[in-house]
């Protein structure tokens, strides 16, 4: 017998499920209500029509009403929202927005596509302001792009870090516009681990975009156009996109008392049936399970969405089906870069207390002899049997194959060292012969075998606190672009003669630039009776992770990508050109260093890099080599640097106009004094230099140590007395004048308080994301007795050599 199915929603979950009921069943009476205008529709395209790289709106309509009514004899409502269901009566009662009229409809059996809808919390000023827009549909995107034509809109901002939310910046981006980002959590992309999305982190202020994290907002004034955040910052603002998540929509379903779930989305069991008879959930509205875990959980993306409608048809026409669970396989575009994930991240198993173990790697997406190659950085999350619990990857190019065939895998129940024995299609211009899928397979086959032991990046910090002993196993010209202090340096090749300089009575944590020299390391000394541990994912891992965020004042549109520090013409003597693409890290700066080594005094040198760290690493190679970094750009998917051989520019050769030169306009300051007042206005002077675009640097002696102090720790002796009688923090400082046993300073901060004027740690704060540098004496700390760790942890370590370095190219020099 005929059935009456009725679907409510289309896109994704409806319109799929819709047709495929129509292709196993002809008799059956189907209709769709969509309360919007258009059935079927790319979701994951909306962002890139607003930066007109999807040119054609038109192209974004997946399916028109009539074409699906004439393809597939459905019975199709567009502007019908359902508004109620009557389980008992299997009726749903349906609003007409068109004609405002109100009908019922019967039915055999229901489907509820709803979807998710678009978060927007109760903030201060939030329904007053204009200039504010969500993005999750047609319409959305219309309105956005309008009011970008008529409001001459010049800075955005986008509030949340997600999928939408990234994909927005970079669109909003390409239109030319200024863009600020504001996540409350302390990264972008929640489904990446902290070290893996501090790559977007970089990524994003490459391109010029400001990153607020760990910050939230907290109102909205003057009509949406000024932005008060939790730190108390002020963003200017002339479009506002809110991009802070969603949640299930289930207001239709509540109306019939169906039982909700996590984050309040539909229970369904393995057929997709709700708590109600022949009522059936699919897509963004419902609770899935977690395929690792069966853990229940809310996933919200297309995959799954398409999934569950093919099968909610076949369950509705007696097929039998299997649903395993939704691992989250997922990839979206950053810039230059994908960012690509599947399964758990390291954050999620932490809270469900699942044992794991992580494996970091930074391959190449093909060989690297072949043009093209440029690096990945990739994750793997292992369970102590092997089970594969997650795995991440970012880079430009071969990222989202390799996240795909470890889901697979995934899948299928292969376990981490399986991963080695998946014969992947080879050519150079494609794969390595050990394609990086493989190499995760060895490595955790090691591990298991334990025939290496490793640490990690986020382990680093507090093992330098305890002492430990470092093993760099480098080469010498590697460490310009950073290393671990304190650590001893011995070349892996020279390692297995100088094993007498290295202690036996401690645990040996050794490391290399990505892993593989510290794992060769790891087994000659273990078998020569030491206990050691590798570094996983090497020094690269560590530095990518540790990253600082450099928010600058917005430039021009026309200059946003360059960093050029002096503009040089062609000097008469050959530039030499190098391709550094595809070389592993540290092959670029080594390649570098050895043209470099046969070039002339002045002679320029071009060199094109696919890793985009090599834009940071070059001009601290440069910069501790004593050559000059001329241009420091992105091209394409490259980085592209020019260099001057020497400090000195070639003779006859002369800047250009309306260039910064390479001359003493830095601002350095020696804040020698504990005082409230001096304090902050040593902040103010160094904020404003900072924003005009001096380099500024303060140097922290004496009593003004305590101006940096961010804890205390326990003491003894001398160091002991110090601390009882010096303020523990920027909070406690006293003021110069009339501070009146401390009551004077307490008057001056509230006074401040009501004037809007920024506490004295959150203005270091602020010149440090300036760019401010904060150095500490370190022969004062020691008389003082002052740890490191008392400290902010942006604060630099020096001597007097340190200041007058930074002294010597400052036009603006005090004494505080």
């Amino acid at each position: 017998m005929p059935k009456k199915i009725l679907i409510v929603g289309g896109v994704a979950g409806g319109a799929t499920a819709a047709t495929r009921l129509r292709r196993l069943n002809e008799q059956d009476e189907i209709i769709l209500f969509e309360k919007g205008e258009y059935i079927s529709f790319a979701n994951c395209g909306l962002p890139y029509h607003v930066g007109n790289v999807i040119k054609e709106r038109d192209d974004l309509l997946l399916q028109t009403v009539e074409g699906m009514q004439s393809q597939y004899g459905l019975d199709i409502r567009i502007s019908s929202e359902v508004i109620s269901i009557d389980p008992e009566k299997k009726a749903i009662t349906v609003l007409n927005h068109q004609t405002q009229e109100t009908y019922q409809e019967s039915y055999d059996k229901l489907i509820l596509s709803p979807g998710a809808k678009a978060i927007k919390p109760p903030i201060t000023g939030l329904n007053e302001a204009k200039n504010v827009f969500t993005l999750r549909n047609i319409p959305d995107m219309d309105q956005i792009k309008a009011y970008i034509k008529q409001h001459h809109v010049q800075v955005a901002t986008v509030i949340g870090g997600g999928f939408i939310g990234l994909e927005m910046v970079e669109n909003l981006h390409e239109l030319g516009l200024d863009v600020q980002l504001v996540e409350m959590s302390p990264q972008v992309m929640p489904t990446l681990d902290q070290e893996m999305a501090q790559q977007l982190h970089a990524q994003l202020n490459l391109h010029g975009v400001s990153l607020y994290l760990n910050d939230g907002v907290t109102s909205f004034q003057d009509a949406g156009n000024e932005i008060i955040l939790a730190s108390r910052t002020t963003l200017q603002s002339d479009l506002t996109i809110l991009s802070i998540g969603v949640l299930p929509e289930t207001t239709l379903a509540q109306t019939c008392d169906l039982e909700l779930g996590v984050k309040g989305a539909i229970k369904v069991n393995e057929n997709f049936e709700t708590s109600q008879q022949d009522i059936y959930a699919i897509g963004d509205a419902i609770e899935v399970k977690d395929a690792i875990d069966q853990s229940p959980t809310h996933i919200p993306l297309a995959w799954p969405a398409n999934r569950q409608g093919r099968l909610v048809a076949d369950v509705i026409n007696g097929l039998a089906i299997e649903y395993r669970g939704t691992q989250g396989t997922s990839a979206a575009k950053v810039f230059e870069l994908t960012a690509a994930s599947t399964g758990n991240s390291e954050r999620i198993l932490k809270n469900k207390k699942i044992a794991y173990q992580a494996i970091h790697i930074h391959p190449n997406s093909h060989a690297g002899y072949y043009p093209g190659a440029s690096p990945m950085h990739m994750k793997l999350l292992v369970a102590t049997d092997g089970t594969i619990l997650g795995a991440q990857a970012v880079g430009t190019d071969g990222v989202d194959k390799r996240i795909d065939v470890i889901a697979t895998a995934m899948r299928f129940g292969a376990k981490a060292d399986e991963l080695a024995s998946i014969e992947v299609a080879y050519a150079s211009p494609y794969s390595s012969a050990k394609d990086p899928v493989n190499m995760f397979g060895y490595i955790a086959d090691n591990l298991m075998h334990e025939t290496v032991e490793t640490f990690q990046w986020h382990e680093v910090d507090a093992l330098k606190a305890r002492g430990a002993y470092f093993l760099d196993v480098r080469e010498e010209f590697e460490l310009a672009t950073g290393k671990i202090d304190g650590s001893v340096m011995i070349p892996l090749n020279q390692l297995r003669d100088r094993l007498s300089e290295i202690p036996k009575d401690q645990t040996i944590y050794v490391l290399c630039q990505v892993g593989l020299r510290g794992y060769n390391a790891a087994r000659v000394l273990s078998q020569a009776g030491y206990h050691v541990k590798n570094l996983d994912g090497g020094y690269k891992t560590y530095k990518l992770a540790s990253y600082t965020i450099k928010n600058k004042p917005f430039k021009t549109k026309q200059n946003k990508l360059n960093t050029t520090s002096v503009s040089l013409s062609e000097p008469s003597v050959a530039t030499i050109e190098v391709d550094a693409c595809g070389l592993q890290c540290p092959g670029p700066i080594l390649k570098v260093k050895e043209q470099m080594d046969h070039m002339s005094p002045g002679q320029k040198m071009i060199v094109s890099a696919s890793d985009f760290g090599f834009s940071a690493d070059i001009e601290a190679w440069a910069k501790t080599t004593g050559n000059t970094v001329v241009t420091n750009e992105i091209k394409g998917k490259k980085v592209v640097a020019s260099l001057v051989k020497g400090q000195h520019l070639p003779e006859g050769v002369q800047a250009k106009e309306a260039v910064l030169q390479e001359t003493a306009n830095g601002a350095t300051m020696v804040v020698f004094s504990g005082d409230m007042d001096k304090a902050l206005a040593s902040m103010i002077i160094a904020t404003g230099a900072a924003a005009m675009g001096k380099p500024v640097t303060i140097f922290f002696t004496f009593w003004g140590l305590s101006i940096l102090k961010k804890q205390s720790v326990k003491k003894q002796g001398m160091a002991k007395l110090f601390d009882l009688m010096l303020p523990n923090g920027a909070k406690q400082l006293p003021i110069s004048k009339m501070n009146m046993g401390g009551l004077g300073s307490k008057m001056i901060q509230s006074v401040m308080k009501q004037k809007n004027v920024d506490p004295l740690p959150e203005m270091l704060e602020k010149a440090q994301q300036l760019g401010v540098k904060f150095i500490a004496c370190t022969m004062s700390m020691d008389i003082m007795g002052i740890e490191r760790e008392e400290l902010f942890d942006f604060v630099e370590y020096g001597g007097v050599a340190t200041y007058l370095g930074d002294s010597e190219q400052a036009n603006l020099n005090l004494f505080i």
